[in-house]
């Protein structure tokens, strides 16, 4: 038996070790999605909905019959005067000691504007949440992509660092070799020095930033920030894929943009403001259904069968009629018509600021996909251009300093056009979240 526990609690213990182990391997694609299921901001923006659905129930509740009930109990401790018997049945009709009265109110709503109102205020309110939700995701959706082309720069830059520092240790070897045997000069072998080191102090740099970036993945997806994240996609792969000029020939209807939308909602939700003032003046109308029973007796037997009770009911309107009030609802009105022209211009101007946003956003893609190009051309250059100068060097007929030059332009090359291909894939996504386009 003790065997059979210990051999389980192995089990168990292998079983969690091996969850622990298990990678998150993701593509992009496959990381915005996720990210849109559990990114907590995401998350909350759904919740927001549920809550705006919730509430427009609220409001439609609020105008049908409500039910209450009530129960009140009195013990006459001290009487003014006995009670008495009219009947001689042993009852006390005037006077009891003890009360007990049961009732149960109707009411309900006949006419009240501010709950119509009420209603479509319900309604925009929850389009707003929906309007915040689409947004969010975009939002969401592009800081995937930010963080995910964040640890592919990170992980490519490493691989780039530490084959540059392989590359440089060998030169150093074999140029202080040549300096112990009286053919270079020192200055050579300090020169390589100082750009190994240079290159080795990037390189570490770039490991904590690799670990940052993952971390900040993590969270974008939702994950703890020390998740086991692997990522499957490769950087210039991603670049080549998000080079879509055709992308650059949309033309989106500003009204579908969620920018305009949501200043459209905040237009609505100031003229329902402008209403809810104006529906002040008008009469509310209810209506009520009343009915309890009355029960006295001098000592506590109203669970008795024997117990007689007295039944009332009624029914009956409430008309509420605002009269005079020293223009308090007239200066709220005009305070309500001013905050909808301010909403109105807000729109217009939200309206233009898209376009200049859309305009700005295709022109920094374009630009994005050229010094593509440009960048991916001056690296092929340095590339030829530090070869020749380290042949040059090592034959004897190149100093060391043309050859760190060209070492040092090699190396802004090579993160120049890491960055180049990074800025492709940011720019579409900033210019996608614009026009609300999903990421294909």
């Amino acid at each position: 038996m003790r065997q059979s526990l210990i051999l389980f609690i192995s089990i168990i213990t292998m079983s969690i070790g091996y969850t622990q182990e298990i990678s998150n391997s993701l593509s992009l694609e496959e990381a915005i999605a996720y990210a849109l299921e559990n990114n907590r901001q995401s998350k909350n923006a759904s919740r927001d909905i549920d809550a705006a659905i919730k509430q427009k129930w609220e409001a439609i509740a609020s105008g049908l019959p409500q039910i209450n009930g009530n129960v009140s109990y009195i013990n006459n401790i001290e009487r003014q005067f006995p009670g008495i018997d009219f009947n001689n049945d042993g009852f006390i009709d005037i006077g009891a000691k003890q009360n007990i009265t049961p009732s149960a109110t109707l009411n309900q709503l006949i006419f009240d504007g501010s709950y119509i109102v009420g209603l479509q205020s319900a309604k925009v309110f929850l389009e707003i949440s929906e309007n915040a939700k689409v947004k969010t995701d975009l939002e969401v959706r592009k800081s995937v992509i930010n963080a995910y082309g964040n640890v592919l720069l990170a992980e490519e830059s490493l691989k780039i660092f530490e084959r540059n520092v392989d590359v440089l240790e060998k030169n150093l070897n074999d140029i202080t070799k040549i300096y112990e045997n009286g053919l270079e000069e020192e200055e050579s072998v300090e020169q390589l020095k100082i750009t190994l080191s240079s290159v080795k102090s990037n390189l570490s740099n770039t490991k904590r930033l690799k670990d940052l970036s993952y971390q900040m993945l993590n969270i974008t997806l939702g994950l703890d920030i020390n998740s086991d994240t692997i990522l499957t996609d490769n950087l210039e792969t991603l670049a080549l894929k998000n080079m879509q000029l055709e992308l650059l020939e949309t033309n989106e209807d500003v009204k579908n943009i969620i920018d305009f939308k949501i200043a459209e909602n905040n237009k609505i939700s100031k003229e329902l403001l402008v209403k809810l003032e104006q529906s002040k003046s008008l009469p509310t109308l209810s209506g009520f259904f009343t009915g309890s029973y009355i029960g006295n007796n001098e000592k506590f037997r109203f669970f008795s069968n024997s117990q007689p009770w007295v039944g009332t009911a009624a029914f009956g309107l409430n008309l509420d009629i605002p009269i005079f009030g020293s223009g308090l609802k007239s200066a709220r009105t005009q305070r309500a018509k001013i905050n909808l022209e301010k909403s109105e211009d807000d729109l217009i101007e939200t309206e233009q600021m898209i376009k200049l946003q859309i305009a700005s956003s295709k022109s920094e893609y374009k630009f994005a996909i050229e010094d593509y190009e440009n960048k991916r051309e001056n690296l092929n250059l340095a590339e030829r251009i530090e070869t020749k100068n380290q042949t040059k060097f090592f034959e004897g007929i190149g100093s060391s300093f043309e050859l760190r030059q060209a070492q040092t332009q090699l190396y802004t090359a090579q993160q120049e056009f890491l960055q180049a291909m990074l800025d492709v894939i940011n720019s579409k996504a900033e210019l996608e979240t614009i026009l609300n386009t999903p990421i294909n």
